[in-house]
């Protein structure tokens, strides 16, 4: 199943050692980040249930017979298997009777309810979370700094090439879709619009098979969009909605669609961190928002690449999206999880990076190079009050900045990335 044009993606490796730890694999995520390509390099047969060919025959012939689609060269990839949530159970059942790892791939775009799902599938299926690509895998990137050598001490200052406002603003509005990446620059914000499209007109529907109102599905994406890179509660999107576009949802509304959006794959929020328990200083709890790609938050605004640079503010929202979405890929290559900060004291991190062994680096992330002198206070005095507080306090701090050429570490210790240079 191996392509020649495939361009290697940062869970290639992860993917290959799950298949030699557990039986099956399901690669999930929001469609079109490029899962079914990924899982067919690791394949040597596969199975498409969403094909349509024949009218969907594949689809039928896994309904009535999902045992006989499990036969192939193993590892055998299942793609969309959620289109037959039957095939979950049928998968683990013949997990459990080969005895042998490293036998199927799912790819899921959707989580469908457990109705009909008998199995966990616990210490049989193994789950591997994929987005879109990060600049580093789509070439954008020229990967000088590594955020895992930084955790091992290991860093040397360099230069890059400038970056221009025009150009982040692209890379922003272009998103991290493979099929993205060859588009010419005036059509590249097609293929979020469609994504939005499809999703409310389609995909949505083929979840569980229940209308809903698509208008109103429509209004809070659109304020998902307006609140990107916040802690909006519900109510906030709430009255966000009135405010903005003059219409009401309830709140058992939105919160029965932010599920919706959360089983499509198409939400990706940071939780909170707490940096010690023993700590006295009181965390927020509230997730941060975010959208799986920060091009669905343009098409939703209607933004382009003039239009994105004329609003600068909502521009550093979005470019804090980008900045989350390839930091949080890049961390879970070697055990990381990303989150973010906040206290009651109205203390805040952009991002927050942990390792399995609780050591941690914060970072703040900031568009243009004149907010770097702020930026760099604000994470010395927030590591200096966890650590006054009992907490434990980072193992370095960052400030990735956007229109920047240069990677170096300040006489205060704060290192300045740009976000073009790093890697996992």
């Amino acid at each position: 199943m191996k392509r020649s044009d495939y361009k290697p993606r940062l869970i290639d490796e992860r993917l290959q050692d799950m298949l030699t730890a557990a039986g099956a694999v399901v690669v999930e995520g929001p469609k079109w980040c490029g899962k079914t390509w990924t899982s067919s390099q690791h394949s040597n047969s596969e199975f498409l249930i969403g094909d349509a060919f024949g009218n969907f025959q594949n689809k039928r012939l896994a309904e009535l017979a999902p045992d006989a689609v499990l036969e192939g060269k193993t590892p055998r990839m299942l793609d969309e298997w959620q289109e037959v949530p039957l095939l979950w159970d049928a998968v683990r059942a013949e997990v459990d009777k080969r005895n042998t790892k490293g036998q199927f791939i799912l790819t899921g775009s959707a989580t469908p309810n457990r109705k009909g799902i008998l199995h966990s599938g616990a210490g049989r299926i193994a789950r591997l979370r994929m987005r879109p690509m990060s600049l580093y895998e789509s070439g954008d990137s020229s990967g000088k700094i590594s955020l895992n050598d930084l955790f091992n001490g290991k860093f040397s200052p360099c230069l890059n090439n400038e970056i221009s406002l025009q150009c982040l603003a692209q890379l922003i509005v272009r998103g991290g879709w493979p099929g993205n990446l060859n588009v010419p620059l005036k059509n590249s914000s097609i293929i979020a619009g469609e994504y939005i499209t499809a999703l409310l007109e389609n995909d949505i529907y083929r979840l569980d098979e229940t209308k809903r109102d698509i208008h109103k599905l429509h209004l809070l994406l659109k304020s998902l969009a307006r609140n990107e890179s916040t802690t909006a509660s519900i109510s906030v999107l709430r009255k966000d909605i009135c405010g903005q576009d003059g219409e009401q949802l309830d709140d058992n509304t939105i919160k029965s669609y932010l599920d919706i959006y959360r089983r499509m794959f198409l939400l990706d929020n940071q939780l909170p961190f707490s940096p010690a328990t023993r700590s006295s200083i009181r965390i927020k709890q509230a997730e941060k928002r975010h959208l799986a790609d920060p091009s669905l938050a343009c098409a939703l605004l209607k933004l382009n690449t003039q239009s994105l640079i004329s609003d600068l503010e909502t521009f550093g929202f979005l470019f804090e999206a980008l900045c989350i979405r390839d930091l949080r890929i890049y961390a879970e290559t070697f055990g990381a999880e990303l989150y973010h900060y906040q206290d009651y004291k109205g203390n805040e991190l952009d991002a927050v990076i942990e390792l399995p062994d609780k050591r941690w680096c914060a970072i703040e992330v900031k568009l243009g190079a004149n907010q770097i002198d702020y930026a760099a206070k604000n994470l010395l005095h927030i590591n200096q009050m966890i650590a006054d507080n009992k907490g434990t306090p980072a193992s370095f701090l960052i400030v990735i900045c956007g229109l920047s050429n240069a990677a170096y570490q300040r006489p205060d210790g704060v290192y300045v990335l740009p976000i073009n240079m790093l890697k996992n």
